[in-house]
């Protein structure tokens, strides 16, 4: 029996909106809820229509169209059907997703993951290595060079070297209970399936993709920053459903998250051959599902028939 997946993570290459005043019916002021992020309070990038003219600007434009468009812009580089803001919404402008301003503020830095200190470009080629499940851009490639123009344009009297407020992703206290599939499964069918579609397989209109895939062969590869379930977690309490971050209470997010990343996704580049050896080199933490048997697939193992469409047997 086909288990429905969960479709949490990634959002659409669009902006965040909520519902305007005049949809209102109750126009009495409301208290601000804790639970979501008080975006007004951090670093403000320029506004969207202040990008100069003359060569400055132009490569900015195209670093803002390589972010929104990675699958036309960026095609040699793209392997899967995702795009720069489906995990940087609003194009890498929206503090606690992710936003661009606060991580080129923060480059040159040491990444435990590569375990040396990386550019602002190196850390960029991992996002299509794992994110975009492609290849990297050689450095000094156009696409790195407006991406990182882009970013450097968005970051403009941001102070160089801050850990900025609304930097990644606001990070998630352990849950109240264990993270569950059963339950995971059924906040994802409530709250995500509508726009990822009932097997995690994302939708497209047009030819193109509007909301992306969470799982299977067009998805994020097992990678991704997004493959563990406390990253997943984070971003979906923040930012999902899209328009209503903070509307989850922690434990539905934690359960969800653990059920998008509990569902089989392009190998890992950097696979031994064994799928032990690859989690004890790359995976050794409980967050990470890599190697773990769901159902009696071991995930990492490869896709299934059924996978490969966006469902897991």
């Amino acid at each position: 029996m086909r288990t429905p997946s969960l479709a949490l993570v990634l959002v659409a290459g669009i902006a965040l909106t909520g519902a305007p005043d005049s949809a209102r019916t109750d126009m009495a002021p409301k208290a601000p809820d804790p639970a979501i992020p008080d975006r007004s309070a951090t670093f403000q990038p320029p506004a969207k229509e202040a990008i100069p003219p003359g060569p400055y600007g132009d490569m900015v434009k195209l670093g803002r169209d390589v972010f929104r468009e990675t699958d036309k812009y960026a095609r040699p580089f793209v392997g899967n059907a995702l795009r720069c803001s489906n995990c940087h919404l609003d194009a890498g402008r929206l503090a606690d997703s992710s936003p661009m301003w606060a991580a080129w503020v923060a480059f040159p830095a040491y990444r435990d993951k590569n375990h040396h200190v990386n550019t602002f470009q190196e850390r960029l080629q991992g996002c299509f290595r794992f994110s975009m499940n492609g290849k990297a851009p050689p450095y000094g490639d156009k696409v790195l060079v407006a991406l990182e123009t882009y970013s450097a344009w968005l970051a403009q009297g941001a102070p160089v070297g801050a850990n900025l407020p609304g930097r990644g992703y606001p990070r998630l206290k352990d849950p109240p209970l264990q993270p569950d599939y059963a339950r995971g499964r059924i906040v994802y069918q409530q709250h995500c399936a509508l726009c990822h579609g009932p097997d995690g397989a994302g939708q497209s209109a047009g030819g193109q993709v509007v909301f992306p895939p969470l799982w299977g062969a067009n998805s994020y590869n097992w990678g991704a920053g997004m493959e563990g379930v406390n990253t997943a977690a984070a971003f979906i309490k923040a930012n999902m459903p899209l328009g209503l971050g903070g509307t989850l209470s922690d434990q539905d997010a934690w359960d969800v998250a653990l059920f998008v990343d509990s569902h089989e996704r392009p190998q890992d580049p950097r696979f031994t051959g064994d799928v032990g050896e690859t989690r004890r080199l790359f995976h050794n933490s409980r967050w990470s599902m890599y190697g773990q048997t769901v159902a009696g697939h071991v995930l990492g193992s490869g896709l299934t028939p059924a996978a490969q469409t966006g469902a897991q047997n």
